[in-house]
């Protein structure tokens, strides 16, 4: 009888979370909560999508969903069956092995089918990073009160926007901090790059094949007006993986510029660098937090950038502009101008177009090249944001609240 009880015990006291993680931020994000959760709870088993880092946390990957990051309608339509597939697999799971909950971070897409297969089945639901309803689609709140338990926020506006639209959410912080604060660079890289008095600009193009495919040209080309007004600058660009790269090098070498190309060396970049141009997203708030003086491109095609227009909500698409902000949600949202007295306080200049920006990179970049002055305001304004925001341990606040709601409920039960 004992020997009986032994070996049940351990699967009733064990924690068991699935998650759903599609992006390869996430999975960066999803493997530092599973280190979290693991120190509170050394017997928690963590299952389902997400990609290596969260494999190499500990995670057992019933698939790599982070090999499927992709945008757009028509993208998402060639994937479908496997989508359903996976949705299935999921769904088998939560009625074989029953976790103890379901965690989502981003990919809403696909994690708002997750989240519901999981309240019927009644596993609760955290939203870890929850997406970004209030800039693009307010209307989905109803699928987040639906089926998402916990909302757990990466943004301060984010608690008070989801709760005043009744939805059970609380503010534990952004989790790329935690991984900006404990990331080792590779000290020998950097300095090699440093070495020249040359000035270094970073090309980030996103970690997306998409993204790459749709805004390296232009940076390129913006690349080549920098060079013709500041002969000494340097150029390398950040590649995520191989593939990337290979592009990369054939259209550096289709346009003539003299630039380095590197694989997983973003964050050495971007501490070498003087400047940057980058793709919009959560490398922004790397590059405030290495105070680095970058403008933002997000090149889309007429016919997206028609359909933003009907649905955006927010007048900014870099996030570290909308911390600056003290209105949100403007009543007619437009697009960032450089001459608008009311963008004066944009840290990262940005173009969310479908037409040639290439010059206004082109002009922030050599301005901060050459006006020191300009340069070292600008890196101010930024260390004083990054000071208030950049704060840590989200992955350590989202740990202690997943648990605590878990033991709260294994105790009313």
């Amino acid at each position: 009888m004992q020997r009986r009880l032994d070996d049940i015990l351990p699967r009733v006291t064990s924690m068991k979370i699935f998650f759903s993680v599609g992006e390869p931020s996430g999975d960066l994000h999803g493997a530092n909560l599973i280190r979290a959760l693991a120190e509170r709870r050394p017997d928690v088993e963590c299952v389902g999508f997400g990609g290596p880092r969260m494999a190499a946390a500990g995670c057992e990957l019933h698939q790599d969903l982070t090999q499927l990051a992709i945008m757009w309608f028509g993208r998402v339509l060639l994937h479908l069956p496997k989508f359903f597939g996976y949705l299935r697999q999921a769904d088998e799971y939560f009625e074989r092995e029953r976790p103890d909950a379901v965690v989502l971070i981003d990919y809403p897409g696909f994690n708002w089918h997750v989240a519901r297969k999981a309240h019927e089945r009644g596993i609760p639901v955290f939203y870890y990073g929850t997406p970004q309803l209030w800039g693009w689609a307010p209307w989905r709140i109803k699928k987040m009160r639906a089926s998402v338990d916990h909302a757990l926020c990466k943004l301060p506006f984010e608690e008070t926007w989801f709760r005043d639209r009744d939805v059970n959410a609380t503010y534990v912080g952004h989790p790329y901090f935690d991984e900006l604060r404990e990331r080792k660079l590779d000290g020998e890289f950097v300095a090699a790059q440093q070495t020249s008095d040359r000035p270094l600009v970073a090309i980030l193009p996103g970690s997306r094949t998409q993204e790459v495919k749709s805004n390296l040209r232009d940076m390129l080309k913006a690349a080549r007006l920098v060079r013709q007004q500041v002969t000494e600058a340097r150029f390398a660009i950040a590649a995520f993986k191989e593939s990337q790269a290979e592009m990369a090098r054939q259209m550096v070498a289709d346009c003539g510029l003299d630039a380095e190309v590197h694989v997983g060396r973003t964050p050495e970049l971007i501490e070498a660098a003087t400047a940057t141009m980058a793709v919009s997203g959560s490398v922004s708030l790397e590059l405030l937090y290495h105070t680095k003086p970058s403008v933002i491109l997000y090149r889309i095609s007429r016919l997206a950038y028609a359909v933003q227009r009907r649905f955006r909500k927010v007048r900014y698409i870099t996030l570290v502009n909308l911390l600056t902000t003290d209105d949100l949600f403007p009543e007619t949202p437009a697009v960032y101008d450089p001459e608008s007295p009311e963008d004066a306080h944009v840290l990262m200049p940005e173009y969310l177009t479908c037409e040639d920006r290439t010059a206004d990179l082109a002009g922030h970049v050599v301005e901060w090249l050459t006006d020191d002055a300009k340069r070292a305001s600008l890196e101010s304004r930024m260390s004083d944001l990054r000071d208030r925001v950049a704060l840590g341990g989200a992955s350590q606040r989202a740990a202690d609240y997943i648990t605590a709601e878990l033991s709260k409920q294994r105790r009313a039960a």
